[in-house]
């Protein structure tokens, strides 16, 4: 955070580390988030005023970029205004931020705005947070979601596809600049997506927008908060573990990616088939499961200064035949899984 210093940027104003915990004092927000002031009926919504917002936002990505530190959690929630009725934005929450110092694997982030590099367990970069910022985009100025699905495995599998359109009900009403610029943004390849300099450059936030324009529908944002507010607490993915629990669904990713999960993040097939007489109940989390960082020559380590562990508890399963005497998953045991989280620190 010390690196952070910048308008758009929360501050924290002082930090106190402890034997076991990190304290920070923070600058208080008091305008509350951008799309709950949106909604608002004395709150002016039309593309003008959403190309400033987006504007704002790649402001503090563009300093924050600059240090070499990318947010990876970039979402409507963590965009808020400096104060009630301040049209000024800071970007707020890096509890997930890393310096780049090296090629970084995440296995963290919330399904909607996860880029499809995250999903694939690929390395991450400054792009990551671009494609996050073309979904917020896309929602404010039309309320609706490209990748969203069902649930939270098919709005993966639909990022992974990188498959979305303009629907013309919804967009009619939108410039062809605007639709152009989230375009460039929504690139399933990192290399093709805009840098933050880029965005900034471009014609839709360039050239002056009409000083008087029809306000965009407030109603399609007010539907998305009522959802983003009904989903499941823990809709934040900061660990993939949940995908052991529904092999049918993990089949159809994995089919997607073409890729498949370490061996030791998984059960065999025979215990992921007997797992199905089991009510389902997702696995219990001690800690966050930790980034990894990959050396020269593709080997895996630990990340980051301090050192963390995780205990996934993982529920009984029936032995698959032969497997009696054999001590794992099987018999309620618990897996550790090694490695260092990003912590605030390594940001100073």
């Amino acid at each position: 955070m010390n690196l952070l210093h910048h308008p758009r940027l929360v501050q924290c104003l002082a930090a106190f580390q402890g034997p076991a915990e990190l304290v920070m004092v923070m600058e208080y927000v008091a305008g509350g988030e951008l799309f709950e002031r949106i909604v608002d009926d004395d709150f002016e919504h039309t593309e003008p005023s959403s190309a400033q917002y987006v504007q704002q936002i790649l402001e503090g990505l563009r300093f924050m970029h600059g240090q070499a530190v990318v947010h990876l959690d970039l979402k409507p929630e963590n965009i808020v205004c400096v104060s009630p009725g301040s049209h000024w934005l800071k970007i707020i929450d890096f509890g997930l931020a890393r310096k780049l110092n090296t090629p970084v694997k995440v296995l963290h982030g919330t399904p909607e705005f996860m880029a499809p590099e995250v999903i694939a367990f690929e390395p991450v970069g400054l792009s990551t947070d671009m494609w996050s910022v073309g979904v917020i985009c896309y929602i404010l100025l039309s309320g609706e979601s490209p990748f969203q699905g069902d649930n939270d495995m098919e709005t993966l599998i639909n990022i992974t596809a990188a498959q979305w359109d303009f629907e013309e009900e919804i967009f009619s009403e939108i410039s062809q600049q605007a639709k152009d610029f989230i375009s460039q943004l929504l690139q399933k390849d990192p290399r093709r997506r805009l840098s933050s300099v880029g965005a900034l450059l471009h014609p839709w936030l360039q050239q002056p927008q009409p000083s008087s324009t029809k306000a965009l529908s407030k109603e399609r944002i007010k539907q998305f908060l009522t959802r983003r507010k009904w989903q499941v607490p823990g809709e934040m993915m900061r660990t993939w573990g949940w995908l052991w629990w529904d092999s049918v669904e993990l089949g159809q990713l994995l089919t997607v990616l073409s890729v498949h999960l370490p061996a030791d993040m998984g059960c065999s097939l025979e215990e992921d088939q007997a797992s199905g007489s089991l009510s389902r109940q997702g696995p219990s989390f001690s800690e966050l499961l930790t980034d990894q960082e990959e050396e020269e020559g593709g080997s895996t380590v630990a990340s980051g200064k301090a050192e963390t562990r995780v205990s996934v508890a993982v529920l009984p399963q029936p032995r698959p035949p032969g497997a009696a005497g054999e001590r794992g998953a099987a018999d309620g045991a618990e897996t550790s899984c090694g490695g260092s989280h990003g912590d605030l620190a390594s940001l100073g």
